[in-house]
């Protein structure tokens, strides 16, 4: 499980360990593995022109240290001092020991432009509002670099409690990070800011529950559904697709193409679209009949491509087993009703659908993803799955976040968000609680679209189909 935590959290297991520690050990620490990541990231360090970003917190330390290291292995080092008389000290006079200088006024966009390694230790973890003014023309400078550029802990610009960005930050190639990850380099949109993450231990104690958790193939292995010698079709659940409509009849199908490949024993489809889903997928049940009176579920999966029928989701709804919402039911349900379920509920909006139940502009929860999660998850007393470039899955209890770490912007096509639907339904009537179903089921969906695409546009049907895939991948 790869885990983030808050900066208070970080700040406070920091203090605890310097306690224990030799002054200034600790900021060795992450020096040493700062510039033992930028050396691999060079690869030929002696000759090499590195320029540091230095700004007037301990980033800037890290930044300094780590720049003499490379230094004393031959590397013409260049500080660009933000804040002049506020750089810290004692690493400041490290590097020019080990042979390094600092750059005179007006130099650094030059030296930054023409660097083969730019390190960004502008701002550390407690920065808020986007990069100060003075440091914008060198994060533009580092953005035209030919150079790599490698962030100190998290690019300097981005918040890293919440993955938003406001205004301008730098955009790195690499981002070194301390003791643990932070919430903002697993969460759009500051994650396309780190560009690949490396974690370097420094030895803090951290708390058993983290701020986010993302899923790592062992952890999904431990969950998925596997049949004993015993199980038949009804053992291994039912879940119950509600979906589909006149003029929305492939909803139907791609859901159920999900829920056929997500550990349930059985299909049964409700809904208009029967004659459709049955020329696909024949061994699906299927009634006219509607939810009540289709036969017993373990789970209900409603919404996809529903159009305004309404009494369907009011009627899936008062089912006493778990549902997932999706598309159409999300803006057909009863909020009340939702807050009022004693069975588990999950809800999978995208971001235009969860503004949409937020009251708030779509902009804003792609801005602000984690709380957005969070607030849906509170007011609807559901785990909530928002969908996206980074999808999260958030309980209503708190507790950790669940992130996404699979996927592809080619599952960004019609029809896709249904089939994770089916998917999600099934693992729900598999067994699997809310949380893990969302979180596994997005896992699955976002490995199978890689999978499926391979560098080259899909289609919602060849990411149901690459799902077995996906999974034989992560038991292997």
């Amino acid at each position: 499980m790869r885990t983030a935590y808050s900066v208070e959290t970080v700040r406070n297991a920091e203090r605890e360990l310097m306690a224990r520690l030799p002054e200034g050990a600790l900021m060795q620490r992450a020096a040493a593995g700062l510039a033992a990541a930028c050396a691999d990231l060079l690869g030929r360090v002696y000759g090499s022109r590195v320029v540091l970003l230095v700004g007037s917190g301990d980033n800037g330390g890290d930044a300094l240290y780590a720049g003499a290291r490379l230094a004393r292995r031959g590397a013409g080092v260049t500080a660009v001092l933000l804040a002049p008389e506020r750089a810290h000290a004692a690493g400041l006079a490290a590097l020019r020991r080990a042979g390094g200088r600092v750059a005179g006024d007006g130099d650094g966009e030059g030296l930054v432009e023409g660097a083969d390694l730019v390190l960004d230790g502008i701002v550390g973890i407690g920065g808020k509002g986007g990069l100060r003014p003075e440091a914008v023309p060198l994060a533009a400078a580092a953005g035209r670099s030919r150079g790599a550029v490698v962030a100190v802990d998290l690019p300097s610009g981005v918040d890293a409690d919440t993955g938003e960005v406001h205004g301008h930050a730098v955009r790195a190639d690499l981002t070194v990070t301390f003791g643990t990850h932070k919430p903002g380099l697993l969460i759009d949109p500051a994650r396309e800011y780190a560009g690949s993450v490396r974690l370097v231990d420094i030895g803090l104690e951290l708390p058993v529950e983290p701020e986010l958790e993302a899923l790592q193939h062992e952890d999904v292995a431990r969950l998925l559904p596997v049949p004993a010698a015993e199980s038949d079709k009804y053992r291994r659940g039912v879940v119950g697709i509600a979906a589909g409509s006149a003029r929305y009849p492939g909803a139907a199908v791609l859901a159920v193409s999900g829920a056929l490949r997500g550990g349930a024993g059985a299909v049964r489809y409700v809904g208009p679209a029967g004659d459709a889903v049955i020329a696909r997928y024949p061994e699906t049940l299927v009634s006219d009949k509607g939810p009540k009176h289709a036969g017993r579920v373990q789970a209900w999966v409603v919404g996809p491509g529903a159009g305004d029928d309404a009494a369907t989701v009011a009627e899936v709804l008062a089912a006493d087993v778990p549902v997932l919402i999706d598309a159409d039911g999300l803006r057909l349900a009863d909020a009340e009703v939702v807050r009022g379920r004693r069975a588990p509920t999950l809800m999978t909006p995208h971001a235009g659908e969860a503004a949409a139940l937020l009251g708030v502009e779509r902009g804003e929860v792609e801005g602000g993803r984690l709380a957005a999660v969070r607030e849906l998850a509170r007011r609807y007393g559901a785990t909530v799955l928002l969908k996206g470039s980074t999808t999260l899955v958030a309980d209503s209890g708190g507790g950790a976040v669940r992130v996404n770490p699979t996927g592809t912007g080619w599952l960004a096509t019609a029809g896709s968000g249904d089939v994770l639907s089916g998917l999600g339904g099934s693992l729900l009537a598999a067994g699997l609680p809310a949380v893990d179903a969302g979180s596994v089921g997005a896992y699955l969906h976002g490995l199978a679209g890689r999978l499926a695409a391979d560098g080259a546009p899909v289609g919602a049907h060849d990411v149901a189909d690459a799902v077995p895939g996906a999974w034989r991948n992560v038991l292997s």
